[in-house]
C-alpha cells in the first residue's frame, strides 16, 4: 500500500481551489450550451472535424476502461494504479470534451433518423446521458480534488456516486454515437 506524504494541493489554498472548481463545473456545461443553441458563433470556415465523433467515441471508451480498471485497482488496494487509472481517465475526458466542444462549434447537430421503439430508446439514452453529463464535470472535478487535498473519506464518499455516473456517461456516450452515426452526412 502506498502512503502520501503531503497534499498535492496546499491546505491555504482550499477555498480558491473548491470556487474555481465550482465555476468550471457551471461553465462547462453553459459553454456546451451556447454552442448548442448557438451554434454559427464560432464557426471557421473550412474547418475539416467530421472525424471527430468517431474519436469521441474512441476517448469515451478508453474512459470507460481506465474507470473500470481504476475501480478493480483501489477494490484490490492497488492504489499508485488507481491513481494512475482514474487521473488517465480525467486526461482523456478533458480530451473528450474538448473535442466534442470543437466539434459542436463547427458542425450542426445531426438528427436522429430512426423510428419507432428505437428512436425512444435513443432518446431515452440521450437525455439520460446529456443529464448526467452535466453533473459529471461537477462530480469528477471535486472528487478529483478531494484525492489531490488527502480529504479520503470526502473522496470515498463522493466517488461512490461519481464512478457509477461517469461510468455510465462515458459508455452511452459511445452507444449514442453508434445509434446516430448513420444519420452523419458526409
Amino acid at each position: 500500500m502506498t502512503t502520501i506524504s503531503k497534499p498535492a494541493l496546499e491546505p491555504g489554498n482550499f477555498t480558491k481551489y473548491k470556487v474555481t472548481l465550482g465555476v468550471l463545473a457551471a461553465a462547462v456545461p453553459l459553454v456546451v450550451a451556447v454552442l448548442y443553441y448557438f451554434p454559427e458563433t464560432f464557426r471557421v470556415p473550412g474547418a475539416q472535424v467530421k472525424f471527430l465523433p468517431a474519436l469521441n467515441a474512441v476517448l469515451n471508451s478508453l474512459t470507460a476502461i481506465c474507470l473500470v480498471l481504476g475501480y478493480v485497482f483501489i477494490r484490490n488496494k492497488q492504489i499508485t494504479k488507481h491513481r494512475a487509472m482514474m487521473g488517465t481517465a480525467f486526461l482523456i475526458s478533458s480530451l473528450f470534451l474538448i473535442s466534442y466542444v470543437v466539434y459542436h462549434s463547427q458542425e450542426a447537430s445531426t438528427k436522429f433518423g430512426g423510428e419507432g421503439l428505437i428512436r425512444y430508446v435513443y432518446f431515452t439514452l440521450l437525455l439520460t446521458h446529456i443529464t448526467l453529463a452535466i453533473v459529471t464535470v461537477g462530480l469528477v472535478l471535486f472528487t478529483l480534488y478531494f484525492a489531490l487535498t488527502q480529504q479520503f473519506d470526502k473522496h470515498r464518499r463522493i466517488a461512490r456516486w461519481t464512478f457509477p455516473v461517469w461510468l455510465y456517461v462515458s459508455v452511452t456516450g459511445v452507444i449514442v454515437y453508434f445509434m446516430i452515426s448513420p444519420y452523419y452526412t458526409a
